[in-house]
């Protein structure tokens, strides 16, 4: 299989930048990956996994562990704080009649399924390394790294995350990340036999969600209104997220209140978003994931579309006949489809802040879920 690359140097080992080294890989391009975190950790308990992203991952070539590992489903329950049923929102089944079309997984699971796939891929990791500085002509880049060795690339891709030094050198004047005016709340819970799927409560405020993401344990969130994105003591989480499941009185989102103790996991973050203006490679370097476009969590799409990202960025490469003309094929591809998540996630948030139009809420999960079903 013929590329217009030799060499390929990956910046970040979260799932964009592993998903990218699974791909260039298949199509014998020569891979460095280079992590900053010496023990390639991924914090967080569990994310949410849609239909399109369970077709990324059946190209990565991972899907059988990933439902091995974590758990696929059909269907959302939407419910009144009562635990009265509202609405059921169907998954369509797109990564195969034998998939369901949705489903969940711990984070630090999904991350070792893909640091399996990528070492098995033949890439070479390096941990406790990054990138000092770098320097581009018409043929390739030049890298220094932290360590202080070197090394000449056809190709550089930035995938170090919302906070991403490789944004820094190569797209100095793009957008900082700002503050949505919600933070999401994670746990960790034994799972009861009646949560089978995702499940949604809306409350003043709050939007709680319980999935499955094993056969004994599923993940609650919480989205809750913030003004400001204060800091929050760790010792406070486990209370304060007794605290916001009080006030809903169904029976078994009070019994997931009662279970939460220190086992729980419990994290919290700011929710974040950003999305850089095209295009987002210069030269000899290109950025994907949450590096150019970091969405809220509301359409359960951040990791699907980094993930996307790699598998067009390798198609693009493969069928270009050079490294300007792939980048600019793989940006063609990518804009609308990044910008249309980050765009109406952070309209979704904006509805749930200020218990806004349900309609348009409706509105918009609906035409954002039925664009995510399109091939990529």
């Amino acid at each position: 299989m013929e590329t217009c690359i030799d060499k390929a140097l990956v910046v970040g080992g979260g799932f964009s930048g592993m998903a990218a080294a699974i791909e260039l890989r298949k199509r014998g391009i020569a891979v460095d990956l280079v992590e900053i975190d010496p023990h390639w950790r991924n914090y967080g308990a569990g994310i949410s996994i849609g239909g399109p992203t369970l077709r990324a991952l059946r190209t990565l070539g991972v899907l059988e562990r990933f439902v091995a590992e974590g758990h696929a489903c059909d269907g959302i329950d939407i419910f009144a704080p009562d635990g009265r049923l509202i609405a059921q929102m169907p998954t369509p089944r797109i990564a195969g009649d034998e998939v369901p079309g949705s489903g969940a997984i711990m984070r630090p699971v999904l991350a070792r399924i893909l640091a399996d796939a990528t070492r098995a891929s033949g890439a070479t990791v390096r941990l406790g390394c990054s990138v000092a500085s770098l320097r581009q002509d018409e043929a390739g880049v030049d890298v220094v790294f932290t360590d202080g060795q070197a090394g000449r690339y056809d190709l550089l891709v930035g995938a170090d995350g919302l906070y991403s030094a490789m944004r820094r050198m190569l797209l100095p004047d793009a957008p900082a990340p700002r503050y949505s005016g919600q933070g999401v709340w994670r746990a960790v819970l034994p799972r009861p036999p009646q949560v089978v799927r995702t499940m949604l409560w809306n409350g003043p405020g709050l939007k709680v969600g319980l999935n499955p993401v094993s056969q004994d344990e599923m993940y609650l969130f919480i989205n809750e209104h913030r003004e400001h994105s204060d800091y929050v003591a760790p010792e406070t989480f486990l209370a304060r997220l007794k605290a916001l499941l009080a006030p809903f009185p169904d029976p078994l989102l009070r019994e997931a209140g009662a279970q939460l103790d220190e086992r729980s996991l419990v994290v919290f973050r700011p929710l974040e978003g950003l999305l850089v203006p095209q295009p987002w490679y210069r030269g000899r370097a290109v950025l994907i994931g949450d590096t150019v476009h970091a969405t809220t969590p509301h359409l359960a799409s951040g990791a699907c579309i980094g993930i996307e990202d790699a598998i067009v960025l390798a198609e693009s490469l493969e069928t270009a006949r050079d490294a300007g003309a792939a980048l600019a094929a793989f940006q063609q591809r990518r804009w609308e489809r990044c910008r249309m998540v980050v765009e109406n996630s952070w309209r979704l948030g904006e509805i749930e802040i200020r218990r806004g139009d349900l309609d348009e809420h409706a509105r918009i999960m609906q035409a954002s879920f039925a664009a995510l079903l399109e091939p990529v």
